[in-house]
């Protein structure tokens, strides 16, 4: 699995982040003020990318987290069958299949060259962006 390190307070809404194993889009960061004995506190909330699971995390603002790093790749389509694809990698020529997502279902055709992103030892057709 690629992943970068960074920290809860450097984090961005609509930038990405793992939590529980599960890579997410950042929803909201709050970074409260520090205290009299401590440091400040971020509350993290976030949207699984794969389920829409809502998650939420409260730590230390200089808490280093998980960021993902997501690859686009190019392939080919060989067949579609229903609601699924096979894929050939046009770059290791590996071939698998993958679920159609409803909003692409009309633009993958057999035979055309389409991108498809890598994330967390996970491959989907779905625009993560």
């Amino acid at each position: 699995m690629d992943k970068t390190i960074s920290t809860i307070k450097e984090l961005k809404k609509g930038g990405f982040v793992i939590i529980d194993d599960a890579p997410c889009y950042v929803d909201s960061v709050a970074v409260g003020k520090s205290g009299k004995h401590g440091a400040s506190k971020a509350r993290l909330d976030a949207i699984g990318m794969f389920d829409g699971r809502r998650r939420s995390v409260v730590k230390p603002a200089d808490e280093p987290v998980d960021v993902p790093v997501m690859t686009k790749k190019k392939a080919q389509v060989l067949s579609i069958q229903g609601s699924k694809a096979q894929i050939m990698d046009l770059g290791d020529f590996s071939i698998f299949e993958l679920d159609i997502p409803e909003e692409r279902k009309d633009q993958i055709k057999q035979g055309e060259e389409i991108f498809y992103f890598e994330i967390c030892d996970v491959k989907t057709l779905k625009e993560l962006k």
